[in-house]
């Protein structure tokens, strides 16, 4: 367990605190480094095997999990680089402690160290979100922590019904009955599948400058790496990821604030990974893998240069910014690398890893899933190429003062645009630690032109809707409209109705209790007595004063004339329970 990459996260976390000044900074970007070099001596297989409670926790390494680890700790590096200046240790910590959960996600061997390590990672990151300690970032807080605790109990419960007839061995699940289902509905929801992703769109925006670069490499990214082993060739998949891709770029397309609209475009992003997930091919998963690597390096890169944005101005919305491509050119330069990856254009590296999906799409021959999937390609530039930079960057200015963020952020995005181009030039590095033997050529003639025309078209068709596309400051809707809207009327319920049916068994279950009490203690009088009151309301119901008088001295009658014969309320129990049993042995 020593040469495990996520304890050297974790554990190394803690010391943050008690160190100062540079040795702190040269401490916080080793721990990344010293990661990265023990994941390198990780000889492929099972290192290591545990016994806990009669299970075998492990620890695997093969291909499909250490190329996500390598992306997972050079993200680490690049944000911690980027975050190297938040006086917070409480941020360092955190953004630790979550990315070291990522890889124990990454290498768990089994369910049971896999889901102590999702849940590591859903408390670690909500603080991210937190340390804005804006009234918006503690309310999104908490609702991301509802939904997270939702997604993790349904693959709790998933993984205990799963166990009780396979071991705990994490692989291949396949969609074979309601174990599967719960664990899979566990995973979507940390990939922010509709409609279990308003939580990304609500929490990321309201996390802090740094928090949102690492909240855009690891959970959704662990998401798609438990899904590529778990349900590799899943056909609802394929769908749920199209949904995903067109929903994102709808949703983007619409939204003011610029942070939100990365994070639809996270959405839309991963809804291409899914896509490859469900087609299931050696291909489509190579691009599924591919996929979530550069993603994660582009992404980082356009949360990093909104982050310096905010960061300098304070301002998220595009109604209020514009113009900053004289006071931040350099910020400007690497948000335009990170544009032109996630649109897809050759030379960078969402070029050479998206299309692998689309390619195997055609393979397949899923004429309907290719041709979505080329829209939604279109759509990305749209909204994430063209739209983020222009309204930020080059929309009429409103006023603001800005300058380049501090030398440590600008280190840090050019050091990722220089790998969003690294791997958009050289394919090669990044296939050759794919899981599947790769035999894709990404720049064929056919492909490079077809490219280039669907991103020509999304660009002549941005500038000539742009009167229609001219930001106004409103909020959108999405579904977590509906239960934020029905959520003051189920606490009315809880504490009005709900509480007066509960009072009222309270109640009723005392009064029940007390004539069981009172016919207990003497059932021969008791039963003397209820015949006597029946009779009463019976024969002599004229006057009802009387016959309450009545009653009452026939209950004094009976209880001094007759003899009392005592039962305890223990043994009219036992003997209730014995002829219940007697008559389950019968029946």
């Amino acid at each position: 367990m020593i040469n495990h990459p996520a304890f050297i996260f974790i554990i190394g976390s803690l010391l943050i605190p008690l160190l100062r000044g540079k040795i702190k900074q040269i401490y916080i970007l080793s721990l990344p480094i010293l990661a990265f070099f023990v994941i390198l001596q990780l000889p492929e297989g099972i290192p290591w095997t545990h016994k806990f409670m009669g299970y075998e926790i492990s620890m695997r390494v093969d291909k499909l999990s250490l190329c996500f680890s390598y992306i997972f700790v050079i993200m680490a590096f690049l944000a911690s680089l980027f975050a190297i200046n938040v006086r917070e240790d409480g941020q360092h910590v955190a953004a630790f402690i979550y990315a070291g959960s990522s890889l124990g996600v990454v290498f768990a061997g089994d369910l049971i160290s896999l889901f102590i390590f999702w849940e590591l990672m859903s408390i670690s990151s909500i603080f991210l979100i937190l340390y804005r300690k804006t009234k918006q970032a503690i309310a999104a807080s908490f609702r991301y922590l509802l939904l997270h605790t939702f997604g993790g109990s349904c693959l709790l419960l998933g993984i205990c019904i799963y166990l009780t007839q396979h071991p705990a061995t994490f692989g291949q699940i396949g969609l074979n009955g309601i174990a599967s289902i719960l664990i899979l509905i566990g995973f979507l929801l940390n990939a922010a599948a509709p409609p279990l992703h308003a939580w990304l769109p609500d929490a990321y925006p309201e996390s802090t400058p740094s928090g949102g670069v690492f909240l855009s490499t690891y959970t959704t990214k662990t998401a798609v790496y438990t899904l590529i082993r778990a349900f590799p060739g899943v056909e609802i998949l394929l769908w749920v990821g199209i949904l995903m891709a067109i929903y994102g770029i709808l949703f983007a397309i619409l939204e003011n604030d610029m942070r939100r609209i990365l994070a639809y475009s996270i959405i839309n992003q991963v809804g291409f990974m899914i896509a490859g997930i469900g087609i299931g091919t050696p291909l489509a998963l190579n691009g599924s893998t591919a996929h979530a690597f550069c993603h994660i390096l582009y992404k980082g890169l356009l949360w990093m240069s909104a982050g310096s944005v905010l960061f300098i101005t304070g301002l998220s919305k595009c109604t209020e910014l514009g113009g900053l491509y004289k006071s931040m050119p350099l910020t400007l330069c690497f948000c335009l690398i990170g544009a032109a990856s996630i649109s897809a254009f050759p030379l960078f590296s969402g070029f050479i890893s998206k299309s692998m999906i689309i390619s195997a799409a055609a393979e397949e021959h899923l004429t309907l899933a290719w041709l979505l999937l080329q829209m939604a390609s279109a759509g990305v530039f749209l909204h994430a190429g063209i739209k983020f930079p222009y309204f930020v960057f080059f929309a009429k200015e409103k006023g603001v003062k800005a300058r380049d963020p501090p030398l440590n952020m600008l280190i840090a995005m050019g050091l990722t645009a220089f790998l969003c181009v690294f791997f958009g030039v050289f394919p090669g590095v990044l296939y050759n630690i794919l899981p599947y033997n790769v035999e894709y050529v990404p720049y064929t003639p056919d492909h490079v032109i077809s490219t280039l025309q669907l991103l020509l078209f999304s660009a002549l068709a941005f500038f000539i809707l742009l009167p229609y596309l001219q930001r106004k400051d409103t909020i959108t809707l999405d579904v977590d409209w509906f239960y934020r809207k029905a959520a003051p009327y189920f606490l009315w319920f809880c504490e009005k109705p709900l509480q007066d049916f509960a009072t009222f068994l309270d109640r009723e279950s005392r009064r029940i209790g007390r004539a069981f009490l009172w016919f207990s203690s003497n059932p021969l009088n008791a039963i003397r007595i209820m015949k006597s009151m029946l009779h009463l309301m019976l024969v002599d119901t004229d006057n009802e004063i009387e016959v309450k008088i009545k009653l009452e001295k026939y209950k004094l009658k009976h209880l001094k004339e007759h003899e009392y014969i005592g039962i305890s309320v223990g043994i009219l129990a036992i003997i209730i329970i014995l002829v219940l049993y007697l008559l389950t042995i019968i029946l």
